[in-house]
């Protein structure tokens, strides 16, 4: 019953209900459309930096990253094996060998970071063969390598040319070989771009006398989201002799840039709900003036505090609850269409987004929490304003409401 008369009284004046309703349904929908942007943005930006080079999930021998030398690569068993495949959650396992060695040509010669990849299995996690601007993407058994365009450029190679690698193998072997260039890539990120050298995982392995031995295992998985959960699991399972570090540990950096724009963008919204606050209380405050006559009356006559003060706190429920959900209805449709067919950027801004690595694509999230999080936020901005009527009504004097 108090329910359904709050539902009336609010049709009584629909002027002032539509405005307040419309005032809520501009601001979910404005928070709605700039969290799916800034949220798709951030995932994007995430998904393709993680997948650019170090992958989810990583595991190394135990202390490895903060000592990268050959001396620390491991072989690969099958106890480990089994300690990983056992996560249902990862989808493959890619193996590395990495190195640092001397790069020369007749010319010129530079220090290089050497990576030995599985090329197949190498192509589903960094889709590195969508990186080949020259040539041909590496094989399996292929006797050949692939280097980014800057250090291509430096050393003044190109397709057919022979690349010298000299460096230190394992345990202080001379590593020393000749590659004909097969392929060259060219990355967004110009510090990769200029010193990668990639060889098939038997032939760096070969190189560096370290036949066998790997860097790393780079875990795939279905969703980056899972994976601080399963770095957790893998850590507690596989022996203690090896490390598992999840994306946020392997580029720190990343993820202090999302961590700070998702505060950000946290902040915004609360300016932007505290205005929109303002505007349904001063709604409030002015039904709570204009109706106290009426509340006088309701109460003269037998009407219970506590019940009238129910009605109106309803009704400033009911009267969000209409504004979130018609915002949230208007929002779907358009943030479904945004996420099917992104913004895609040019001029300067595509210029800027692609020095750093980064796709000039706005991308929008679909993710149910971005559409019903508003909804629960109107709820509490509309029982918190309920205050103040409720406050009003518990120390209404009957008497003096009808005389004003």
């Amino acid at each position: 019953m108090i329910i359904k008369l709050a539902w009336r009284n609010l049709w009584r004046n629909r002027k002032r209900t539509i405005i307040t309703s419309a005032s809520v349904v501009f601001a979910v929908l404005l928070a709605t459309f700039l969290n799916s942007l800034k949220e798709g943005i951030l995932v994007r930006m995430q998904e393709n930096v993680v997948s650019f080079y170090t992958g989810a999930i990583q595991v190394h021998r135990f202390g490895y990253w903060d000592d990268q030398t050959i001396e620390n690569t491991f072989e690969l068993s099958d106890e480990l094996t089994s300690s990983i495949e056992s996560n249902t959650k990862v989808t493959n396992m890619i193996p590395r060998l990495e190195s640092f060695g001397l790069t020369a040509s007749e010319q010129n010669s530079r220090g290089s970071l050497i990576v030995g990849i599985n090329p197949d299995k190498e192509r589903m996690v960094t889709k590195i063969d969508q990186k080949v601007v020259e040539g041909s993407y590496l094989r399996e058994h292929d006797q050949a390598a692939m280097i980014t365009s800057g250090l291509a450029e430096y050393l003044k190679l190109t397709i057919g040319d022979t690349i010298i690698i000299i460096g230190q193998g394992y345990h202080g072997v001379s590593a020393a070989g000749k590659y004909p260039i097969q392929g060259i890539l060219d990355f967004a990120s110009p510090q990769l771009n200029k010193s990668l050298v990639y060889l098939p995982l038997k032939q760096a392995q070969l190189l560096f006398g370290a036949e066998g031995r790997l860097s790393a295992l780079v875990l795939e998985i279905d969703k980056i989201t899972d994976a601080e959960e399963i770095t957790s699991n893998l850590s507690s399972t596989i022996q203690d002799d090896f490390e598992v570090m999840s994306w946020k540990t392997l580029l720190p950096e990343l993820n202090q840039i999302i961590e700070g724009e998702r505060a950000e963008n946290v902040i915004f919204l609360l300016v932007l709900y505290m205005l929109i606050s303002f505007g349904i209380f001063g709604t409030i405050l002015m039904m709570t003036m204009e109706r106290k006559f009426e509340f006088g009356v309701l109460v003269a006559i037998g009407m219970k505090k506590v019940k009238l003060s129910s009605v109106v706190v309803f009704e400033n429920i009911l009267v969000s609850l209409l504004g979130a959900f018609v915002g949230t209805l208007i929002s779907v449709p358009i943030i479904g269409y945004f996420n099917r067919f992104p913004i895609k950027v040019s001029g300067d801004l595509k210029e800027a987004y692609e020095q750093y690595g980064f796709e000039p694509v706005f991308y929008f999230s679909v993710e149910p929490a971005i559409f019903y999080s508003q909804t629960f936020i109107v709820l509490l901005i509309a029982l918190v304003l309920s205050i103040y009527p409720v406050i009003k009504i518990g120390w209404l004097d009957p008497v003096n409401a009808m005389r004003d």
